[in-house]
């Protein structure tokens, strides 16, 4: 029994120090996104300032081909509602806390989203409200083309959060960058379809990035995230 109780003790600290480290892990991802992400962003906000938002949703579309007319209408339902809440009941089975850490992120991203389009920029049209702006846009056969509430994107908020969390919670940098890079790759997917500008595209990203970051501070750096049960999972504690 007291060789027992000193291994404990001894075990305490090790076991506190690797979840300190792991912690910091999960920081150092969260950064790595934000950064390429900000990076990103960055030319997007120069060219629509140079450029405006009609000449640059044609250069954006002028290259338009068979691969990408295939692979983007696929690949946009990745921001899709759906692959989040599945990724969150997954996430179930290890840990509550990596379930909040999606639903949190991309639940509190979602409600602020449809709040500010219904809410504030209900006038916000998409680019099919401006065909006659824009001569020669090439349009995606069997896309159907939404006509208004185009700011923020909600798919582009979907991908920056949900791809955040997910970063956060594998917590190595190279797949944060990874991350970041695909849930620009969705984004760009609303303009090469046309249901969205570029600035719906980078408002949507910033919301994304700010509401996976909340979750995260709330998660992993305040007090209440702290607490014990949130890295038990109710499947566990079942089959227990």
């Amino acid at each position: 029994m007291p060789s027992a109780l000193f291994f404990m003790q001894w075990l305490r600290p090790v076991l506190g120090d690797r979840r300190e480290y792991l912690w910091h892990m999960r920081e150092r991802s969260l950064k790595a996104f934000l950064l390429v992400s900000l990076l990103l962003a960055l030319p997007g906000f120069w060219a629509h300032w140079i450029m405006g938002r009609f000449p640059l949703h044609l250069a954006l579309n002028g290259f338009h081909g068979k691969l990408g007319d295939q692979v983007f209408p696929v690949l946009t339902e990745f921001a899709n509602g759906w692959v989040p809440t599945a990724l969150a009941l997954l996430l179930l089975a290890k840990s509550w806390r990596g379930f909040l850490m999606m639903a949190l992120s991309t639940g509190l991203s979602a409600i602020l989203v449809q709040a500010l389009k219904h809410m504030v920029f209900g006038d916000f049209d998409r680019p099919s409200m401006f065909l006659g702006r824009m001569p020669g846009l090439p349009l995606v056969a069997g896309i159907d083309l939404h006509h208004h509430f185009s700011f923020p994107s909600g798919h582009s908020t979907a991908a920056f959060s949900m791809c955040l969390a997910l970063a956060v919670l594998i917590g190595r940098r190279f797949p944060a960058v990874l991350l970041a890079l695909f849930a620009a790759l969705l984004a760009f997917s609303r303009i090469y379809l046309s249901q969205h500008f570029m600035e719906d595209v980078l408002a949507g990203a910033f919301l994304g990035c700010l509401s996976g970051t909340a979750a995260y501070l709330l998660l992993y750096r305040s007090a209440w995230g702290k607490r014990a049960w949130l890295d038990a999972s109710p499947f566990r504690h079942q089959n227990q």
